[in-house]
């Protein structure tokens, strides 16, 4: 039986702050915090109660609230030991491997690098769920600010090695441009045209567009299909100027 509660909580002008609960203990945890308001009505119309703070990455639309979320409601801060320099001050400081406990829920840390090269995913088999900041996106993958195609195609693959039941919960409202770049490189795939024509009625309608399911991603997704690292930084390249 599942234990966890997810939402997607809208804030900035396209990133999703992920407010997660185990229902077991009623423990909540936010992943990805950047914007106070929204996110202090959302906690406090649930009941006030914020445990944890998960961060993914160091940029500042993934972190900028996370030290005014600590202070009000006593919530504990989990981050990349190898990021802590550039990340709030961390309680619990976190590498590939290790596991994070959100009431009865455990959360496998994994080293995702790519977009950052300290960024981390955590996956919840309890979902099963996989909060992934910036590095996998719904029909997408993130830039390579600092890491390396092999970063992120390794990253990618460890992700992929997931069930195809786990929720892709990502940082970003980006998948309608996706959506646009897959059809372009793979015009005659039928998963691509259904997803994308999916994704264009959730945005008339106003609604997200992830989580989506890994299995999903599997069939639509051209980083997660790429084959090879050479494949992956050239979709990439061509992502960018697209």
């Amino acid at each position: 039986m599942d234990t966890l509660s997810i939402r997607a909580i809208p804030i900035l002008s396209d990133n999703y702050a992920w407010f997660v609960h185990d229902a077991a203990t009623g423990t909540a945890g936010m992943v990805d915090p950047a914007q106070e308001a929204p996110l202090v009505a959302a906690i406090d119309a649930a009941g006030g109660r914020l445990d944890l703070i998960v961060l993914t990455h160091h940029h500042a639309d993934h972190i900028a609230a996370a030290a005014t979320l600590k202070a009000r409601y006593g919530a504990r801060i989990v981050g990349a030991a190898a990021d802590a320099h550039r990340l709030p001050p961390l309680d619990i400081a976190v590498r590939d491997g290790d596991c994070v406990h959100l009431g009865q829920a455990v959360a496998h840390v994994m080293a995702t690098p790519g977009h950052t090269t300290g960024e981390v995913s955590y996956y919840f088999p309890a979902g099963p769920a996989l909060f992934c900041g910036d590095t996998l996106f719904s029909m997408g993958c993130g830039r390579l600010f600092e890491g390396t195609p092999e970063d992120m195609f390794h990253a990618l693959q460890r992700i992929k090695a997931l069930p195809d039941s786990t929720l892709v919960c990502c940082g970003h409202e980006y998948t309608q441009s996706n959506a646009r770049f897959a059809l372009h490189v793979d015009p005659a795939n039928p998963d691509v045209r259904r997803r994308a024509a999916e994704v264009d009625a959730l945005r008339r309608e106003g609604q997200p567009t992830v989580p989506v399911t890994l299995g999903v991603e599997r069939a639509t997704n051209p980083f997660l299909r790429a084959p090879d690292v050479a494949t992956l930084a050239r979709l990439r390249r061509e992502k960018d100027s697209f």
